[in-house]
Parts: structure tokens; sequence; C-alpha cells
């Protein structure tokens, strides 16, 4: 069986490793900072009244990320949004390995420049942790969605896990960063 590895993951290995280690003084190569996943979360509430529109969404999500989607389903209910305990409330993605750094490339290279008037992602959406989560408005921004088929575009939630520990925030821009991430000027 060949091994198959992506650009990203090969620039991964033969270069940024090396460069973080260098500029945080690391010394053990395991505790390199590194993605770990990618979460990719699609909370639609109009999912739960029409069994059309979320087979279209689980079907768009599948083509963007390669990987089935999972049904988020409510776990409280709540009279108010007319939710109950149960109901499907949205979709998700876990994305590990090869699936993981092929979305990572395709939405730095080729997603991230479609946005209309895009100055880069801002630097404040790292959590304590070290993880990076951007919001994306629309589906249809990536390529791989026939926007034939669309019935309702729906926004994203996407999250890069990290496995930083010490200067969480400054380990993980760095390694986003040298990935290529667009970062907004300050």
């Amino acid at each position: 069986m060949q091994k198959v590895i992506t650009r990203l993951k090969e620039k991964y290995e033969k270069e940024i490793a090396k460069q973080l280690a260098k500029e945080f003084a690391i010394k053990n190569p395991m505790a390199t900072p590194r993605i770990e996943k990618i979460v990719v979360n699609s909370g639609t509430a109009e999912i739960a009244k029409s069994k059309e529109l979320m087979e279209s969404c689980k079907r768009d999500l599948g083509v963007i990320t390669g990987q089935t989607p999972s049904i988020q389903k409510a776990r409280v209910s709540i009279a108010t949004f007319n939710l109950r305990k149960g109901m499907p409330v949205g979709l998700k993605v876990t994305l590990r390995g090869i699936r993981m750094y092929d979305f990572l490339d395709k939405l730095i290279s080729i997603v991230l420049p479609r946005l209309r008037d895009f100055r880069g992602v801002p630097v404040k959406s790292f959590d304590k942790a070290g993880n990076y989560t951007l919001g994306i408005e629309e589906h249809t921004v990536f390529p791989d969605v026939d926007m034939s088929k669309v019935t309702k575009p729906f926004g994203l939630e996407i999250t890069i896990v990290t496995n930083s520990n010490s200067n969480s925030k400054e380990e993980s821009r760095r390694l986003l960063e040298l990935l290529g991430m667009p970062f907004e000027k300050n």
C-alpha cells in the first residue's frame, strides 16, 4: 500500500515542525505544536422542520469535507424555540489525518481568498487552549458545492484543534501562520 501524503502535511513535517521547535526551544519532538483535528459544525434550526433540507445540508457538508456528517440532536427542550429533546439541530464532521490536511489546504488556498472583502481572518478567535475557531456565513464559497442543487445556504463553524499546552495562543498562532493561514494585519 502506497503512503498518501498531502502537500500541507509534507510541508509541516519537513519545514514547519523544525522551525517551531527552534523558535519555542522545544527539545521533545512530540511536544511540537501540531493540528490534532478539525471540527466542522453547522447548526441549522430549519433542519428539524424539513427532511429534504436536512438531506441537502448533509450532502453538501459531506461533499465539502469528504466525510459523512453526523446529526447532532438537542440535549434539552426549550419551549420558546419550539425545540424538544432529541430533535436534530445541526450537523458535525470531525476530520483527522489526510482529510484534515486536505480540508485545511483547500480552506487556506481556495476558500478564504474567495470571500468578499477578505482582509484576513481575525487573530482574536483563539481560545485559552490554543484552538482556533472560524465562521463562514455561506457554505457556497466552497468550490465543491454544486450550486444548482443548493436549496438554502447555511453557515459553517470550523474549529482547528491543536495540541499546544503552555504558551498555547502564541504557539498555535505561529503554527497556523507557517501553514499559510492569512491573519489580518493590525
